[in-house]
């Protein structure tokens, strides 16, 4: 046996780069994880459908009430907008710890296929923040 074929026994199946034309599709971590790990795809969303709903809720109430009270429905909107984003953002730059946690900690010890996670993830997220 050699030793491709002994690696390849040993370490578990990874799908492969997706082609040049976009990124991988996008899966939600597996159930029961404690941490995400560098080679768990990005999570489809980054709010829990709860903080989803509540500022869906919240930016339809400012909608439905602009007839009747325009500044307010506006001043309403813009505090949904101000939450959905201190949100996002706060999911962003904990996902950039997670990701980077695994190689960062590890100096220069980091495999390379932990890189290669890791740089396919930064890829990911960057793209669906430039599609925006």
């Amino acid at each position: 046996m050699t030793y491709d074929q002994e690696r390849a026994q040993q370490l578990p199946a990874r799908s492969p780069l997706p082609p040049r034309g976009g990124p991988a599709p996008l899966t939600a971590p597996t159930k029961g994880s404690t941490e995400a790990r560098a080679d768990t795809p990005v999570p489809v969303s980054l709010l829990a459908q709860s903080d989803r709903d509540r500022l869906t809720l919240h930016l339809q109430h400012a909608l439905g009430t602009f007839v009747q009270r325009p500044r307010e429905a506006v001043d309403e909107a813009d505090t949904a907008f101000a939450d959905a984003t201190t949100r996002v953002t706060a999911a962003l730059v904990e996902r950039r710890r997670v990701i980077g946690s695994t190689h960062r900690d590890r100096g220069t010890e980091a495999e390379t296929e932990d890189l290669r996670l890791a740089l396919r993830q930064y890829r990911d997220i960057t793209l669906r923040l430039l599609r925006m």
